[in-house]
């Protein structure tokens, strides 16, 4: 804020309510495009507050900059190490090899923890895309319903997508917030397997025993896997743990002390984009062109992976723009002050902010960036504890996920390859998106109490 500018505080919250409902309707209404929506809407609120027009490119400008430099590296470098993993048939390795061992009995839980994998490094869509022709190929021989196995596939898928780095939702959200993304793999790995297995197994036996969803014609007859052309289960899960590996080592090495001796180095390859670059260089040679690719094909594949960051980024970087907004204008002094004297967690707050913007308009990348904006301007924000600002993290990720329904494009992409009509969608899909986000949030909440 410019010195000696102080904004009336009515005026501050009318400006933020009337900049939401602007926001909110170009999405909804209108379908304008997120990146346009958000950014208008964080304009109107710095215009309609009174901001000096200087202080609103200041913080168009630091909402951008700030934002895009702790992300952009790692999105790119996301999307390319988990373009390698797919067209190398990793992503099918897991499942088959998880399935094998698990065996059929089992297999929906070989299938949630496969899809909770792979989706940390490949987008949701292309994840759910490759592997479940290996969910019909089990309901086809078991004579079982499909949803047996295609809602733990989901559960895992969404769980991966929402609470775990480096899938790009927690990422943004940490950056956000500041907070290391060794706490929020953490705190992520316990949100993601308590909701993996409520929303997976549990909720797709009841829907598979509740829906006779037979496979559809078009799959019916598919050829099973060449499991001759795919790479060893040891090899990926090797590739898939390096990045973890590194940045969960930082984090570690700064709260044991035996480890102290070893944290220079890893406090350099556990930084997050370094740790992703020699993931994805390993990912190069090791799933690449020792399965035939040349660096060239190699170097289309990635190319071609870095398609959809743009809009990610740009969606994420105009969420920045409305998080500082909000703090240069003081309005988050004032949505601070009124949550303390509701004794609202921040941690719920959070929650509650994500799961309203995310029934409004669907998508959950919008809902993270808004909830994280909004959070991130709270008073206060900086002096809590990394664990408490991870549990956070997992609170807006799952807030983002839950109640996924027609203004979803998951929900219609699931209707369609798996065969529903949309009555029966709403009755399995988003109910599994509910208890994924729902339970994910309550098991971060409880250990938001031990921060």
């Amino acid at each position: 804020m410019s010195e000696g500018v102080v904004l009336n505080p009515t005026r501050l919250v009318i400006a933020a309510i009337i900049g939401l409902i602007i926001l909110l309707v170009l999405i909804i209404k209108f379908n304008v495009q997120a990146m346009i929506a958000i950014l208008v809407g964080a304009i109107a609120i710095g215009l309609i507050a009174g901001m000096p027009a200087a202080d609103i490119v200041t913080a168009v400008n630091d909402g951008i900059g700030n934002t895009l430099k702790g992300i952009a590296l790692l999105v790119g470098l996301g999307s390319m190490f988990g373009a390698i993993l797919e067209v190398s048939g990793g992503a099918q390795t897991l499942a088959v090899t998880m399935v094998k061992r698990f065996g059929d009995e089992k297999a929906a839980w070989a299938l949630g923890i496969t899809g909770l994998v792979i989706a940390m490094p490949v987008f949701f869509d292309a994840g759910l895309i490759i592997l479940i022709p290996l969910a019909f190929s089990l309901a086809k021989r078991t004579n079982r319903s499909s949803l047996f196995y295609v809602i733990p596939l989901l559960a895992g898928l969404a769980v991966g997508h929402a609470f775990i780095p480096p899938t790009p939702g927690p990422v943004l959200v940490a950056t956000m917030l500041n907070v290391e993304l060794g706490w929020v793999i953490l705190v992520g790995v316990f949100c993601g397997v308590v909701a993996m297995i409520v929303a997976g197994p549990i909720w797709g036996a009841i829907c598979g025993k509740k829906y006779y969803v037979p496979v559809p014609e078009h799959v019916a007859n598919q050829a099973d896997i060449d499991e001759s052309k795919l790479p060893s289960f040891g090899l990926i899960v090797g590739v898939i743990l390096i990045p973890l590996f590194f940045i969960i080592m930082d984090s570690l090495c700064g709260v044991i002390p035996v480890l102290s001796g070893v944290a220079p180095l890893f406090e350099f390859l556990g930084e997050p984009f370094v740790a992703l670059l020699i993931a994805t260089i390993v990912a190069m040679f090791a799933l690449g062109t020792k399965y035939g690719y040349t660096l060239k094909e190699l170097e289309s594949v990635m190319t071609k992976s870095l398609e959809p960051t743009g809009l990610i980024l740009l969606v994420t970087a105009c969420g920045g723009v409305l998080r500082y907004v909000l703090q240069y204008s003081g309005l988050g002094d004032i949505i601070g002050n009124a949550v303390a004297s509701m004794n609202l967690p921040i941690v719920v707050l959070a929650f509650i902010i994500a799961v309203l913007v995310r029934i409004s308009v669907g998508s959950a990348t919008v809902a993270m960036t808004m909830a994280a904006g909004i959070v991130a301007a709270l008073p206060g924000i900086s002096e809590l504890s990394p664990l408490y600002l991870a549990c956070t993290t997992a609170a807006v990720a799952g807030g983002a996920t839950v109640c996924s329904h027609f203004n979803d494009s998951g929900f219609w992409l699931v209707k369609s390859l798996v065969g529903l009509d949309e009555k029966t969608t709403l009755k399995t899909w988003t109910i599994m998106e509910t208890l994924v986000g729902g339970s994910g949030f309550v098991v971060a909440l409880i250990i938001s109490f031990f921060a």
